[in-house]
């Protein structure tokens, strides 16, 4: 694949991918990996061109929370720490195992974020109680399986907490928040760990093609019914795991 095309796949990639965060408010880390994986780029690469592309619109999104007073300062407090160290440590197991040994078990996380969005996509919706215990807990093993993954602090955070009862504004503007904080933690054990001379490909794609998808994704979030797109983005990350999961154990 010469240089062009593979920048034009990255920015495809980076494209749908905000396309459906900016529909979901979730999913663009699973989303852009699944794919990455799926067109052979390796785990620590995948995951660390993911979060170093996703640092900038992180600190966008928790800023602009920030000023909508869409955050709960006690949740933010109960899951950042926490979920920094879960990133830092997932980020640096990731970065000293072989890509062929993990990547059947991101495959499998990965198909198990899609069955989740897929479940999330069905149900009802429920009544609202605020929920406060095991967030640390929470914030652990979101940040930690995020870094492994590629994503998945919000399909794990956000939807656990806002499944529990608690207020979804306030929910997913604090999660958004913290996510800088955690995407940032891994970023610098991947800037120190990897040779991002090998990436810059896939890191500029991707920002460029989330640049460009950014101002259309309120307009998707408008017009396309978010039940169906959530059902439609999970089986698709479903199909794309199963696929890898394939390669890697026939390889």
């Amino acid at each position: 694949m010469d240089t062009e095309l593979s920048i034009l796949v990255f920015i495809v990639v980076g494209f749908i991918a905000q396309i459906i965060d900016g529909a979901l408010g979730m999913a663009y880390g699973v989303s852009s990996n699944s794919f990455l994986l799926g067109i052979g780029v390796p785990p620590a690469a995948a995951s660390a061109s993911v979060h170093m592309a996703e640092v900038v619109t992180t600190a966008i999104s928790g800023f602009s929370h920030w000023k909508l007073g869409n955050l709960d300062t006690s949740l933010i407090k109960k899951l950042l720490i926490p979920g920094a160290l879960g990133a830092i440590i997932g980020a640096y197991i990731l970065t000293n195992l072989p890509g062929d040994v993990l990547k059947p078990f991101i495959a499998i996380y990965l198909l198990i974020m899609g069955v989740i969005i897929v479940a999330k996509g069905l149900k009802k919706e429920h009544k609202e109680q605020k929920v406060v215990s095991h967030i640390s807990t929470l914030g652990v093993v979101g940040g930690f399986f995020d870094a492994i993954g590629g994503g998945g602090w919000g399909p794990i955070v956000t939807s656990t907490l806002v499944a529990r009862g608690n207020n979804p504004r306030l929910t997913i503007g604090s999660v958004n928040f913290s996510e800088f904080f955690i995407t940032f933690a891994q970023s610098v054990v991947f800037v120190f760990s990897l040779q991002f001379s090998d990436y810059w490909k896939v890191i500029l794609g991707l920002l460029i093609g989330g640049a460009i998808a950014a101002p259309m994704a309120a307009l998707v979030t408008k017009k396309l019914p978010v039940r169906q797109l959530m059902l439609m983005v999970g089986i698709l990350i479903i199909a794309l795991s199963i696929r890898t999961l394939y390669l890697a154990l026939a390889g």
